[in-house]
């Protein structure tokens, strides 16, 4: 298609769901709270919807593709569970902080009141730069996407996608992000099909591709490729971590209705995720098979753009706006909450409107080095692969202290750093020539534990019923800092 098509379709595109979102909450004012959490409003049907469009992002057309390139069907498995793997972990984890803390807002809110300043300033880094670079990594790839497709300007697109998932995210928060991802689930779903069904019509379903596979890379097909393998842990572990520092996650935790929401909404999508991702990461094994992944990171569109006519080009088009602008609401919301919960701990005497201005103003300044970064098409692989280390390190000290009030914020730090150096040590160069991702996250995380445990004091240092008392309300026009 013309660039001028593909633009004007990104436009027309990106403006609907803008206006959806803003539409949704013309005429309605909104506290500072409900920017935040939306907090009890949300059904198990509607959180499956939300949580599947948020957590699909423009990566499950690149990533699962490029994995299996390399890895064949194991690492396919493994990155499709692995996505699955952080939705089934929030169904015991949500349903624990929302026991002891059911006024909380945000995963730092809990680490400050359990453990302190220290472990509280290294989870706030960690978080706001792993959801940084994931957001950086969305925004580029869906201006990569209409790029390949029709040769439109990467900052025209990055430009579009932002000003309009900003326009609605900014506008109504948490309970607008939640909205257009009921409309963008309902949109994924069908186009997905639509594309991978074409795609295997027109490419004149498994046979070519499998043959080329069997001639041309038959370790890929084995389940038992060591390289796949390897690869299959590596994501597990990895994607699992990191997702448990996704803030959008958590508000979602506390935005459904009750615990048996959370629990349906949570395992509905998880098991929706696995095929999707296994799906998508069957375009890899068929453009090495058809012999067109000389640039594995692109495989899928190796293989769509050869077979797909316009309309179905276009309608690929859709298909990665939906995915980024529901996953990009999300982390620009997540981001926002955690200024203003974080900013009325900072200034307790903070009027309301005062911290929801300075949340959705935060968004605002932020778009200007992603903008930057997503204009030139930088790589933010490495990038995210270091934060997921720094979680896979962090994630056991972190919810440990859930659970043991025996655990200390002191032993809590000190094992992150353990484990984060741990980690280090085997963590591969940008180059990938040296060292092993799965050994850095499988020391990162090991060492983590055992220091922890070695750590553990044998009495009571916290007693988890003062975590309950110790949140407030954000639109309390004045606040007193409990610690």
């Amino acid at each position: 298609m013309s660039a001028w098509f593909a633009f004007t379709l990104v436009l027309l595109v990106s403006l609907g769901f803008a206006a959806a979102g803003i539409f949704y909450f013309r005429g309605r004012g909104v506290t500072l709270e409900e920017y935040v959490t939306a907090r009890g409003t949300v059904g198990s049907v509607a959180a499956a919807a939300t949580l599947v469009a948020s957590g699909m992002g423009a990566w499950i057309l690149f990533g699962p593709a490029e994995a299996a390139t390399w890895g064949g069907l194991p690492a396919i498995l493994g990155y499709s569970l692995g996505a699955a793997a952080p939705l089934v972990a929030f169904i015991f984890l949500g349903q624990r902080i929302r026991r002891v803390m059911p006024g909380g807002h945000s995963l730092t809110e809990y680490v400050f009141y359990r453990y302190g300043r220290g472990m509280y300033l290294f989870t706030l880094f960690v978080m706001l730069f792993y959801m940084f670079i994931f957001l950086a990594a969305e925004v580029t790839g869906m201006a990569l996407i209409v790029n390949l497709v029709a040769g439109v300007p990467l900052w025209a697109t990055a430009l579009t996608v932002v000003a309009a998932t900003l326009a609605y995210t900014a506008y109504g928060g948490l309970r607008a992000s939640i909205f257009t991802d009921s409309v963008q689930s309902a949109l994924i779903l069908p186009l997905l099909a639509v594309v991978v069904v074409a795609a295997y019509f027109l490419l004149g379903g498994f046979r070519p591709a499998a043959a080329g596979l069997a001639e041309e890379a038959p370790q890929l097909l084995q389940w038992g490729n060591i390289t796949g393998l390897e690869a299959a842990l590596t994501f597990i572990i990895a994607i699992l971590a990191a997702n448990l520092f996704h803030q959008g996650y958590w508000q979602r935790v506390y935005a459904v209705r009750d615990p048996g929401a959370l629990r349906r909404g949570f395992l509905i999508s998880a098991v929706v995720v696995v095929p999707l991702v296994f799906v998508t990461g069957l375009f890899g094994l068929a453009a090495v098979g058809l012999g067109l992944a000389e640039t594995p990171s692109i495989a899928l569109f190796g293989v769509l753009l050869e077979a797909l006519p316009g309309w179905l080009a276009a309608a690929l088009v859709v298909l990665g706006l939906a995915l980024v602008m529901s996953s990009a609401d999300s982390l620009f919301n997540g981001i926002a909450s955690i200024v203003a919960v974080d900013l009325r701990r900072a200034v307790p005497r903070a009027r309301a409107r005062f911290l929801l201005g300075a949340s959705r103003l935060s968004t605002l300044v932020l778009a200007v080095p992603l903008l930057a970064i997503a204009a030139q098409g930088y790589s933010v692989l490495y990038l995210l692969l270091l934060a997921d280390l720094v979680c896979a390190a962090a994630v056991f000290p972190m919810f440990y202290g859930l659970y043991s009030e025996r655990y200390t914020g002191r032993a809590a730090v000190v094992a992150t750093l353990a484990g984060l150096g741990a980690g280090a040590l085997l963590f591969p160069d940008p180059e990938m020539t040296r060292g092993s991702l799965l050994g850095a996250f499988v020391a990162a995380a090991a060492v983590s534990v055992a220091v922890s445990v070695v750590l553990t004091p044998r009495r009571s240092t916290f007693d988890l019923n003062t975590l309950a008392g110790s949140v407030q309300n954000l639109d309390r026009e004045k606040a007193t800092l409990r610690r």
